[in-house]
């Protein structure tokens, strides 16, 4: 899918433009003058149009005229589990966008916390458990203590359960 910005002009005599891609920009902000002739220096990138995915992910870059070329070449670089992880790093644990690609995080995807418990304990993370005591399992209460270690989130409408590490 395309992604849309627009270069709002921070001078107030001058009007803003839409583009897609940084040579774009480049072209049309040599060109951007104001209305008293004056080339327009400073502009507020704002995302327009994109997926879900995307305008996250231009959120966890804080896009702003500095960052929106890095941005775009994440948004058509990265695959969608990469700007996931991006954007957990960045908007949830705290990494700069410069560390975000180096962050040491696991990602559960489409579950919650009682699901995340149920998951781990039918891979054996607590060890083997009789099938005739497994029914008598507090899944809640494992959840609860997931919960100290591990985190829900929603991104573009995806249920997560992440660690930052």
């Amino acid at each position: 899918m395309t992604i849309t910005l627009y270069a709002q002009p921070y001078d107030i005599c001058a009007t803003g433009f839409y583009f897609e891609t940084a040579e774009e920009y480049d072209r049309r902000a040599a060109a951007n003058v104001n209305e008293f002739g004056d080339l327009v220096e400073e502009y507020e990138i704002q995302f327009i149009d994109g997926d879900d995915l995307d305008a996250d992910l231009a959120k966890a870059f804080g896009l702003n005229q500095v960052n929106f070329r890095r941005f775009l070449e994440a948004a058509e670089g990265y695959s969608d589990d990469e700007k996931i992880a991006f954007i957990v790093a960045v908007d949830e644990c705290g990494y700069s966008i410069d560390r975000a690609d180096d962050a040491d995080i696991d990602i559960y995807r489409d579950t919650d916390m009682r699901e995340l418990a149920e998951q781990f304990v039918d891979e054996g993370l607590f060890g083997d458990i009789p099938a005739n005591l497994a029914c008598y399992l507090d899944y809640d209460a494992i959840a609860r203590d997931l919960a100290m270690d591990y985190t829900e989130t929603e991104i573009a409408g995806q249920r997560l359960v992440y660690r930052c590490g």
